[in-house]
């Protein structure tokens, strides 16, 4: 039964970290920001803490944070906000503490800081964002991941390995005449060499061997970017240590991770871009919702890369040039900056509408995809 919480324990959780982010700094350069929201809609639950009031909606999917921020006023439709600016005689002073009725002062407004400090405000929700992936992705490779050992685990038959003479259990001890550091030096010397025969020093149980094997050439696919190369080969698999890697090298792997996750979401960008991915394999909602319980069943760890996955996705989506998304905002403060003064109040709501209207029309379209996608497999289903 719990599963099925699972898309909102996701998406909260990603979203919480990302509007965190955004409220830590403006707490830290001083903006005023009267409330942090888990959830839209009427609160179920809240209470104030010093100037903000925390709450948490009663659409626990989402959240917000309200800045002291004439740009926050135009898209404070969608979250149920607008009180800086309210008209006095409908003003709610409890809305306002600590300043009442009275205007919120003017070095407590976004739009009062330096260009430095509101451009790290923006940047602060997908900074988090990316944290948060990169965090569970170094806990995630610190707990399961074990430490390849040189000792052969596997030959494959009529590989070269096992044409050479190789045999499970031997351990590499060096390659070409030269000790090796450990396994993954010994892989990379053999990806080198495809069609290069190369002297191999094994060990077998005691007695020491010298194994000449020439690696063939495979192709290989780098699934972050699509990238085709072709590398050696000779069928061997390493086995893995009692022990699992050490914190150096789970820092190391989940960064690498981090940056592949990332790189992934930019290369479907760009396939989508120049028309080699049609917009009809986007996901939305639903098949957010479908993977978070999927993965929720197949146990924590998966559900945890999950929330990697799409907490990166979030970050890099956010920095897409499109109005009301933080990239967008980036680009607005830039634009101001280089005039030398603000845009007009129309001029930002305008803006915020055509980035409003694409975000919608991408919801919509995905929203479409995947609810294609659930016939196409219930009749599949009811035709098998």
């Amino acid at each position: 039964m719990l599963v099925w919480l699972a898309p909102v324990f996701v998406l909260g959780i990603v979203v919480f970290v990302h509007e965190f982010g955004h409220f830590l700094a403006a707490k830290a350069f001083g903006v005023y920001a009267p409330r942090f929201s888990i959830g839209f809609g009427p609160a179920i639950a809240k209470k104030r803490i010093g100037e903000t009031e925390y709450r948490i909606g009663i659409l626990p999917i989402g959240g917000y944070v309200r800045m002291a921020s004439r740009l926050d006023e135009t898209s404070a439709a969608l979250e149920g906000g607008g009180e800086l600016v309210a008209d006095a005689d409908n003003l709610d002073p409890n809305e306002m503490i600590p300043f009442g009725s009275k205007p919120v002062p003017e070095d407590r407004w976004f739009e009062s800081k330096s260009l430095f400090a509101r451009l790290v405000i923006m940047l602060a929700g997908v900074t988090m964002n990316v944290l948060l992936g990169w965090a569970i992705n170094v806990t995630l490779v610190k707990t399961y991941e074990h430490a390849a050992t040189s000792r052969l685990s596997l030959v494959v038959a009529d590989k070269p390995a096992a044409l050479a003479g190789f045999q499970q259990g031997d351990s590499i001890v060096t390659v070409n005449g030269a000790p090796i550091g450990g396994w993954d030096d010994f892989v990379d010397v053999v990806k080198r060499s495809s069609g290069v025969p190369v002297a191999v020093g094994v060990l077998r149980g005691t007695s020491p061997l010298t194994l000449n094997v020439t690696p063939v050439s495979d192709t290989s696919t780098d699934p972050a970017t699509g990238t085709v190369s072709r590398e050696g080969r000779i069928g061997v698999a390493a086995g893995q240590s009692a022990n699992t890697v050490g914190f150096g090298r789970a820092v190391v792997d989940g960064s690498n991770a981090t940056v592949d996750m990332a790189t992934l979401v930019f290369t479907s960008l760009r396939r989508i871009a120049t028309r080699q991915t049609s917009v009809t394999e986007l996901g939305g909602p639903i098949l957010i919702a479908q993977s978070s319980v999927q993965a929720a069943r197949q146990g924590g760890s998966v559900l945890f890369y999950l929330i990697a996955l799409l907490s990166v996705n979030l970050a890099v989506f956010n920095l897409l040039p499109v109005p009301i998304l933080d990239g967008g905002q980036i680009v607005v403060q830039v634009v101001e900056a280089a005039r030398g003064q603000p845009l007009s109040d129309r001029a930002r709501e305008n803006v915020a509408r055509v980035g409003l209207a694409l975000i919608l029309a991408l919801f919509v379209m995905v929203t479409f995809n995947d609810i294609k996608r659930l016939v196409v497999g219930v009749v599949a289903g009811h035709a098998g």
